[in-house]
């Protein structure tokens, strides 16, 4: 594998070493989605949309397919086989509300030049009880599960302001971010199991005392459906 990568830096005119395309292989492994509009992904970022189809030979092999969104400027990694179980039930609830999100606000075209939806915490827990008829969780809960969201590629918390004139308060400590790869990570199939949610339990939807199917059980990673 040393000769593959050097081959590809020979061809990349002195711009990059072997050792930093095989670092940046590692990484869109690790953390499944690299943007563009990251500064410390950008130069990842180029170097996979350069040599796509390199990156596609390289990991292929490990059961890890390779794409580039150019358009939304971001490349990410997918298990062709992942393996169920590998979320909890709570983190799955957030990925799905969160795909649920960001598929109703693009088809209104409110997103960021980046292809990010931004979402307060007060449409958050809208949503999310909306959608799942349970309460969001508590701060600390969230806090925890927003890093795995920010680990698998899919959203991030914001520190910065919220708008125009529409600064951030002790009770809206940040806003989240949903990020573009969510599509590709969660797929249709992530909608339809939260609409079989809402579905199975109209009597109670709403009200936040139903159970969604399988609440006793560990979930499933993003990009599994």
């Amino acid at each position: 594998m040393s000769q593959f990568w050097d081959d590809i830096a020979a061809r990349s005119s002195g711009q990059h070493t072997a050792q930093e395309l095989e670092a940046t292989a590692y990484r869109l492994v690790a953390e499944q989605v690299l943007y563009y509009a990251d500064r410390h992904s950008r130069t990842a970022y180029w170097m996979v949309e350069r040599f796509e189809r390199d990156f596609k030979q390289a990991l292929a092999p490990l059961g890890i397919a390779v794409e580039v969104n150019r358009q939304k400027r971001y490349a990410y990694a997918l298990p062709r086989h992942p393996k169920a179980g590998t979320a909890s039930v709570a983190q799955t609830v957030l990925a799905l509300v969160l795909r649920a999100i960001y598929d109703e606000s693009a088809r209104l075209g409110q997103f960021t030049d980046d292809g990010e939806v931004v979402c307060d915490l007060v449409e958050l827990d809208e949503k999310y009880r909306l959608m799942t008829s349970r309460e969001l969780p508590p701060k600390g809960e969230l806090d925890a599960l927003m890093k795995s969201m920010k680990r698998w590629g899919i959203a991030k918390k914001s520190e910065e302001q919220v708008g125009d004139g529409d600064e951030l308060t002790a009770s809206q400590p940040y806003v989240v971010i949903i990020r573009p790869a969510i599509v590709d990570l969660l797929g249709e199939a992530a909608l339809q199991r939260i609409a079989d949610w809402r579905v199975a339990n109209p009597a109670t939807a709403g009200t936040g005392t139903e159970r969604p199917e399988g609440d006793d059980r560990e979930g499933e990673r993003g990009g599994e459906s």
